[in-house]
Formats: C-alpha cells, sequence, structure tokens
C-alpha cells in the first residue's frame, strides 16, 4: 500500500491511496482456494470444481468484494499512520479505471478526503453547574384532570317526555348516508352511529344543524369538505347527509365517585387520582428535562470555541436552508423570517449550523473520553419503533435500514447525544428550582 498526502490545510486532508493489482490478485487467488472444496456446480463432483472455473464465473464478483474490503481496511489504515481522527466519514473517490481493477489489469487507486477532529479539551463535566426547573401538578390540577375524565365517560341516558329536542352536549344514536350531486361515496354512510354534539368528531358545520332535531325525525345536513380534507375526492366537495335521529340522550348528572373509578377498572377513587397525578407529572418532567438539556447545550456552546470542519459545517448548513426554502415555498415561513433578506437569514442559520457542527463534536468528544456506547439492541428498537410509524409498511422500512447505514447513522445519532447527556447530568452540579406552571410549559426559542 502507497499513501502520498496531497492536501493538508487546517483541517482538511486528502491522501492518495494505490494497492498494487498483484496484490489484489493475491487476495483473490486465497479467496477462490477457499472457495473451491465449496462449491457445487453442474458437471463437477462436489468439491473439485477447478479454480480456474471458479474465476471465470464469480472472479469479477470475488474481486468487487475484495476491493470493497480493501478500500475500508486501507483508508482505516492511512488514518492511523497520520494519527488522524476523522470528524465524519471519509470520502472516497476512485482514481483508477475500476473496470481495469475489476479485471486485474491496473493497480487501486483511490483518493480520501477527511476532515480531521479539531483539537480541543472538553470542560470537566463535573465542573458544570445546571438549574433544572421543576413543577409538581397541584390537587386542583388533579381533580381538574378527573373531572375531564369523567366528563370523557361520563354515563347518558334517553331522553323522555314529549317533543324532546337534541341540545348541545347531548348523544345522538344516528343512520347517515352522504352524498355528493346525489351520488353516495364511499365511507360516507353508517347505522346506529353515536355522536356527541360539540364533540367535533363530524366534520365542520354537522353538528351545530343537529341541535334542536327531534328523537325519530329525518332531517338533511348540508356540509362543506374542508379543502386540506384527507381524502382527496372528497376536499372542498359540498355534501348533502341524510340522517335519521334514533335517540337522543342526555348526560347523566353526577360526579368522580367510587364506583366511576372501578368502571375503569381500578380499586377506587384514590387509585385514580394517583394514576392521573403520575401521568401529569411525567409530563411536567419530560419538559423539565428538555429545558435542562437546553441549559446544558448553551453552557457547552458558551465553554467551547475552536475551528469546524468546513465541510461538515457546510453539509449541516445545506441542510437547514433546504428546509428553510421548503417552508418558504409552502408558506409556512415565521412572520420574522419572512421580514428578512436571504442575506440576513443565512447569516441566522449558518450560526444555528455552527452552535449545531461544535455542539455535536463536543457531544462526541464527551461521549468518547467517557466510552459512552449506543448497543445495536438500542438501534434495533428505535427502528422498529420508526417502522411503527406506517403501518402496514413496517417490513419495507426495517429492510431500507438494513440496506442504508446512512440511515442507521441518522438513528444512532439522538441515541448516543441522549446518552451523553444523561451521562453528563450524572456527573454535574443540578440545583432543582421550583417553577409555575406557565414556565415549564413555555415554548423555549428554536
Amino acid at each position: 500500500m502507497q499513501v502520498v498526502e496531497t492536501h493538508n490545510e487546517g483541517l482538511s486532508r486528502a491522501y492518495q491511496i494505490t494497492i498494487n493489482k498483484a496484490d489484489l490478485a493475491g487476495k483473490l487467488d486465497v479467496k477462490l482456494k477457499d472457495l473451491a472444496p465449496k462449491m457445487n456446480l453442474k458437471g463437477f463432483r462436489p468439491g473439485k470444481v477447478p479454480p480456474a472455473h471458479i474465476r471465470k464465473i464469480y472472479g469479477r464478483e470475488l474481486m468487487g468484494e475484495i476491493i470493497q474490503e480493501t478500500l475500508n481496511e486501507t483508508t482505516q489504515k492511512a488514518l492511523e499512520q497520520h494519527n488522524l481522527r476523522p470528524a465524519a466519514q471519509p470520502e472516497l473517490k476512485p482514481v483508477s479505471d475500476f473496470e481495469k481493477v475489476l479485471l486485474g489489469q491496473e493497480d487501486l487507486t483511490f483518493s480520501v478526503e477527511v476532515e480531521a477532529m479539531p483539537d480541543f479539551t472538553p470542560v470537566d463535566i463535573s465542573s458544570l453547574e445546571l438549574e433544572r426547573p421543576v413543577y409538581e401538578a397541584p390537587e386542583d390540577e388533579v381533580n381538574e384532570a378527573l373531572q375531564k375524565l369523567f366528563d370523557q365517560n361520563r354515563p347518558y341516558e334517553s331522553r323522555t317526555g314529549k317533543a324532546v329536542k337534541a341540545a348541545a352536549g347531548d348523544k345522538l344514536v344516528i343512520d347517515f348516508v352522504g352524498k355528493i350531486d346525489d351520488v353516495a361515496f364511499d365511507g360516507g354512510a353508517a347505522d346506529k352511529a353515536e355522536l356527541v354534539i360539540g364533540s367535533g368528531q363530524f366534520i365542520p358545520g354537522f353538528e351545530d344543524q343537529l341541535i334542536g332535531a327531534k328523537k325519530g325525525a329525518e332531517t338533511k345536513v348540508n356540509v362543506t369538505f374542508p379543502d386540506d380534507y384527507g381524502a382527496a375526492q372528497l376536499a372542498g366537495k359540498a355534501a348533502v347527509f341524510d340522517v335519521t335521529i334514533h335517540d337522543i340522550l342526555a348526560p347523566k348528572d353526577g360526579a368522580p365517585d367510587e364506583e366511576f373509578a372501578k368502571g375503569l377498572g381500578l380499586d377506587g377513587l384514590d387509585k385514580l387520582k394517583t394514576l392521573l397525578a403520575d401521568q401529569i407529572n411525567a409530563q411536567y418532567k419530560q419538559a423539565s428535562r428538555f429545558k435542562l438539556k437546553r441549559a446544558l447545550l448553551d453552557l457547552l456552546d458558551e465553554k467551547h470555541s475552536f475551528d469546524l470542519p468546513a465541510r461538515m459545517l457546510e453539509a449541516e448548513f445545506s441542510g437547514i436552508w433546504s428546509q428553510v426554502e421548503n417552508d418558504r415555498n409552502e408558506g409556512q415561513l415565521s412572520e420574522d423570517d419572512m421580514k428578512k433578506s436571504d442575506d440576513e437569514l443565512k447569516g441566522e442559520y449558518r450560526a444555528i449550523a455552527e452552535r449545531r457542527v461544535r455542539l455535536g463534536l463536543v457531544l462526541a468528544e464527551i461521549g468518547q473520553k467517557e466510552k459512552v456506547q449506543v448497543s445495536d439492541q438500542e438501534v434495533q428498537r428505535a427502528i422498529m419503533n420508526e417502522a411503527r410509524n406506517y403501518p402496514g409498511q413496517e417490513k419495507q422500512v426495517i429492510q431500507f435500514y438494513q440496506q442504508n447505514q446512512a440511515a442507521v447513522a441518522q438513528i444512532r445519532a439522538p441515541i448516543y447525544e441522549e446518552k451523553v447527556c444523561d451521562l453528563i447530568f450524572t456527573k454535574a452540579k443540578i440545583t432543582d428550582k421550583l417553577v409555575s406552571k406557565e414556565d415549564i410549559t413555555k415554548e423555549d426559542e428554536a
């Protein structure tokens, strides 16, 4: 292997690596000899296929495998020889004629472009001081959640009397058939459907038109599907629903009690309130951790200053700017950003890109120093969770990650970041500070 440094400026390095064709041919001979006793081809006794015949059939494929292995192996050796820690995956570019290399007619020559990890010493994480906002839901907030749960599960009873009319909050039992231009459409009909007036279950305007309707009545409801309706064939269309009202039920009076809690499968009301309090506080703990992490990242950004790998920074900025342009094309750019020129926006978003790259390198350095690792099981769990976001396509999603190591790296990165942050939280000096509900739920600036 011959390694020649072709570029050395700042953090940027480039090398040209050459592997003699004879060395590649030797590796191919070894593979062929290993395969020969295992081969079973038509016209030959098992294990007696001549290496020359195997070379003729599989030589090109085997040489391709050898080249790939050699690229990875020699690149790693070259980096080790130059004591270089890459900040990101090196970029490999062929120099020699790949077809001739496959045929054993030319040496394998390729260039390696890589950016070195900046030389800096990360802050001593045990010296970091952070303040964690803490909020615990008071009893009245738990009671409010309890009442809401009761209202959602409130029992109903049929209204009785003469000329019973539906009112807001009533539950109706209805049949309906929806039509567009007098033609019924798929998914627009149901029998004995339950609808609470004011719940927002149906498209806007549907429920309001049933207020005042009588039990046993047949009526028509005129609505227009929203322009952004999920079914494209219905979006923006005017429709008429023929509705038959079978029953009108009113919510029963009452309050959450032992019987209500037991109806939910719990031991009693105290157990239900405890579970609700735990659920509410879990949400606040998540918000608390988010704010603590934001404070940590701000502190790490403040305490580190070093040159950033140019290509890594440009790639990060390009990704951010692409999203900005996409938001602008879809009319989703914030009002503040819409008032700014491209030069102003690029300046602001480049600063964000610099922060992200700097923090990524700092967390990576701390993680390496503290020997933080992400297990294959953790990555697989994350991939399975991602696959569940695409019901019916889980198998395709999993196959995508199996065939795309770059995508796997994107799954692994946030897991690694969270684990490094968790480690820092165990070693830093953290003081809890009680805050209001407004403070814990207030959104931080991006």
